[in-house]
């Protein structure tokens, strides 16, 4: 196991958090690396870890991964946005804790072949579960071109959506576009001078765009939030990691919502839904990573941790 490197965003943050108890019932929904497992698990002595991931490939490492604490771990395919289908699998009513990490696995983003780079040349793929059928490829060539300047500008924050969508709506009536590389051409194409001198990737916005509607990410998320909190002990833990602002207001708006009660409009001079309060809000404000942190994983610069309690 030596060659295990790898670095998980926020991980003191997120164990202290979880306030992992050592016979509780634990859920990793973003499984990856199993980094945060790995330290969840040997917390353990009589619980019980559940680890999810869309990527069998993860599920495959975790055996050697996760090794020294396979008889406290259970190893499930599938999305997190499925918990109450997980947890009834497994009949286990409610959980001590949940944690999610949204970002896209590192070894998503390191094997070229997986298409998520714009760095390297591959197929247009972009899934995460490699047994779905849409693709990047799919997106890219045939949703219409309004469809793609929609989610290249609401999914990315692309400020040169429409023209980007309107040059790869030219260029594949003269050829499919088929690998990442020829995508990020046309985007550059599409982009003027002064964007193209920009510390960022010029593709970057649109390459998140095309994998976030590949993967139905932003309505995943929503509708594991839903699914979670009910699915939580009273006094367990959801943490919940993103890396982008769309996926951050979806995990803040939720909370707040769980975390408030009562929907009834400011004003009414009495409530009338007689909805309560569900969680505590463990921290107003995310945490994020501190410059030690920073200094050796850079990838977690944009990384929100949002933790909440059930009541």
């Amino acid at each position: 196991m030596a060659e295990f490197t790898h670095l998980p965003v926020l991980l003191h943050e997120c164990i202290e958090g979880l306030d992992i108890k050592p016979e509780g019932i634990y859920l990793d929904g973003t499984l990856g690396r199993a980094g945060h497992s790995r330290e969840i698990a040997k917390r353990l002595t009589t619980g019980r870890l559940i680890c999810v991931d869309r990527d069998q490939a993860a599920l495959d490492a975790a055996q050697e991964r996760l090794g020294p604490w396979m008889d406290r771990v259970s190893l499930v395919h599938s999305n997190f946005c499925e918990i109450d289908a997980i947890l009834d699998g497994l009949e286990i009513p409610a959980v001590d804790g949940m944690l999610f990490d949204l970002g896209v696995s590192s070894p998503q983003l390191d094997d070229a072949s997986r298409g998520f780079s714009y760095m390297a040349d591959a197929p247009l793929d972009m899934r995460m579960d490699q047994s779905d059928t849409l693709t990047a490829r799919t997106v890219v060539n045939e949703w219409p071109r309004e469809e793609l300047r929609r989610i290249f500008s609401q999914y990315g924050e692309e400020r040169y959506a429409g023209p980007i969508a309107a040059a790869i709506e030219r260029r594949r009536t003269e050829r499919p576009i088929e690998t990442t590389l020829e995508l990020v051409e046309v985007i550059r194409s599409a982009m003027p001078g002064k964007a193209l001198k920009e510390k960022q990737h010029p593709a970057k916005r649109c390459f998140q765009a095309i994998r976030i509607a590949v993967n139905d990410e932003l309505s995943s998320v929503d509708r594991m939030l839903q699914s979670a909190v009910p699915r939580l002990k009273p006094g367990g833990r959801l943490a919940v990691i993103s890396f982008h602002s769309l996926e951050d207001r979806i995990v803040k708006n939720a909370l707040a919502g769980f975390a408030k009660g009562c929907t009834c409009p400011p004003d009414f001079p009495v409530c009338v839904c007689g909805k309560k309060p569900v969680i505590r809000l463990v921290s107003r404000k995310p945490i994020v990573s501190g410059a030690e942190e920073l200094e050796v994983n850079p990838r977690a610069r944009s990384a929100k941790l949002r933790v909440a309690e059930k009541l």
